[in-house]
């Protein structure tokens, strides 16, 4: 199975050491089996805001780990202590992939795993990250970054949007939609990256548009336009896109492209089917239309992206590198 390990110190940040923990250290192996071999690697015991974290592993064992995933540190005006960098980067050395979330951009980049690379971290500290790391190209626009072994995420919830598209890369679109599910993430949010993320509908009954959404998903295939929801939303389409922007943070049409770009994903990556025939079922109507808006969304033509995640799929998951 693969192993995750998350590296922890005295000053790290709680919400992003959570997130990880609910994503890679909880027993999942009822959505997928084998699921990750989760530790907790630091010195002795560790104060991670208001509370002690006793590690399983000392620091030393993050270099046997598939992943490491380094959460944010807490102050960025101080250098991250010298054994955790040397740690971080020994892992790296000896072919683990490792992502930071939130400010742990900052230890990455002490640890020189970002020089000459594309990162990012928290809006709020982007400008200091470039200012302290002149080789880095910071963007502070995307909610993450992924240069294959190093990936960087903005802060706060967009840690959990890249702990998602870790498990995309090592398990596949289907499994990261019932991991977002299962924890009732926010719908999709626009960002450089975030189209590879799965995006999750709000639990039935929680919001005005909940037998709205199962409905579109069920006719993804026809020609619908706004008037259509909102017709069966029983509402106006001004009142509809209020909801819609209240509850998915983007416009009916968005949403719905969305949904269709998601399906032809799943599609490409779990069936044999032609593009011509995902394009009819996903509504895009000819191939050449759903290559066109597939690769201006996903970055990739469909049959590039297919044969990513389809290799991905038949060797098992991704085990970083």
């Amino acid at each position: 199975m693969p192993t995750v390990a998350l590296a922890i110190t005295d000053g790290m940040l709680h919400l992003e050491l959570s997130l990880a923990i609910e994503v890679f250290g909880a027993d999942l192996t009822h959505i997928a089996d084998p699921w990750y071999g989760f530790s907790l690697c630091g010195p002795d015991a560790v104060q991670v805001g208001r509370f002690k974290v006793e590690p399983d592993h000392g620091l030393d064992h993050l270099a046997r780990a598939d992943t490491v995933i380094v959460p944010g540190w807490a102050d960025t005006d101080q250098d991250p202590p010298a054994e955790l960098v040397a740690a971080v980067r020994a892992a790296h050395d000896a072919g683990a992939r490792v992502a930071s979330l939130c400010t742990g951009a900052f230890i990455l980049a002490a640890a020189g795993l970002l020089d000459g690379k594309r990162a990012t971290t928290h809006w709020a500290h982007t400008r200091q990250l470039a200012l302290r790391h002149p080789k880095i190209t910071v963007d502070p626009d995307v909610l993450y970054v992924d240069n294959g072994s190093v990936l960087t995420s903005a802060g706060k919830a967009a840690a959990m949007d890249l702990c998602l598209h870790l498990v995309r890369l090592d398990h596949g679109s289907s499994i990261a939609n019932k991991i977002a599910r299962r924890l009732v993430v926010p719908p999709h949010r626009d960002g450089g990256q975030a189209q590879f993320i799965a995006t999750p509908v709000p639990e039935p009954g929680s919001h005005p548009l909940a037998d709205l959404f199962p409905w579109v998903l069920g006719r993804l295939d026809e020609p619908l336009t706004v008037e259509d929801l909102a017709r069966r939303a029983r509402m106006s389409s001004r009142h509809l896109g209020r909801h819609f922007k209240q509850v998915t943070g983007t416009t009916p049409l968005q949403w719905l492209h969305t949904q269709r770009i998601r399906h032809a994903q799943e599609l490409l990556e779990t069936t044999d089917h032609t593009v011509d025939t995902i394009a009819t079922a996903t509504g895009m109507g000819t191939a050449t239309t759903l290559r066109r808006h597939f690769a201006r969304t996903v970055g990739v033509p469909p049959d590039t992206y297919r044969r990513t995640f389809r290799s991905q799929a038949r060797s098992g998951p991704h085990l970083g590198g």
